[in-house]
């Protein structure tokens, strides 16, 4: 078994409403000096045998047709060793 993790962040010209929120509660928990936030989701996805590149481009598809909006969102896929 192998784990691989898609990282789905907005791209950083579309506004973050639930970061700004996060990054606008921080100080009065006490949480001074933090100049933004941006939220995004995480994925872990575990696949049988190892990741052969025919693997690795299944994620990526996965990603872009299920996991992310590719219109205003970015992704990153990370094979977890």
């Amino acid at each position: 078994m192998t784990r691989v993790v898609v990282d789905v962040t907005l791209k950083p010209e579309i506004l973050d409403p639930q970061g700004q929120a996060v990054a606008n509660a921080l100080p009065s928990l006490g949480f001074d000096g933090v100049r933004g936030v941006r939220v995004g989701k995480h994925f872990e996805i575990e696949l049988d045998g190892a990741v052969d590149d025919a693997r690795l481009a299944d994620v990526h598809a996965m990603a872009e047709k299920l996991l992310a909006n590719p219109v205003i969102e970015d992704f990153t896929v990370t094979v977890d060793a």
